[in-house]
């Protein structure tokens, strides 16, 4: 494992936004939803692709706080836009489960 600098965590802005829209991306390659995550008035709103299909559905995903870095550079996926970086970690079978906060806590509030 690579160590870093506490200044290089800093730079990460890894922030908490609540998913207002969840739709299936059709033209994904894997498949893939496509999230409309709200992380509040600084931030505003952001699209993301993620591979969670095979842990949640759509539908249960509206309402949900998540962790997302929003300071990478957009990344074109196929007709997508992806605009952040929801996060998550793999099970033993490699399905992603979502990072999200165990309480709840304000949109765009910055991870530390």
């Amino acid at each position: 494992m690579e160590l870093i600098e506490w200044k290089d965590f800093e730079k990460v802005e890894l922030r908490v936004g609540k998913v207002i829209q969840a739709e299936v991306f059709a033209q994904a390659r894997k498949p893939a939803y496509i999230l409309h995550v709200d992380f509040g008035d600084e931030i505003g709103i952001k699209k993301s692709s993620v591979q969670i299909t095979e842990l949640y559905q759509a539908d249960e995903l509206v309402g949900k706080l998540v962790v997302a870095v929003v300071n990478f550079p957009k990344k074109q996926i196929g007709p997508l836009m992806s605009e952040c970086l929801v996060t998550g970690f793999p099970n033993e079978n490699g399905q992603v489960a979502l990072c999200v906060p165990d309480k709840s806590v304000p949109l765009g509030a910055k991870l530390f």
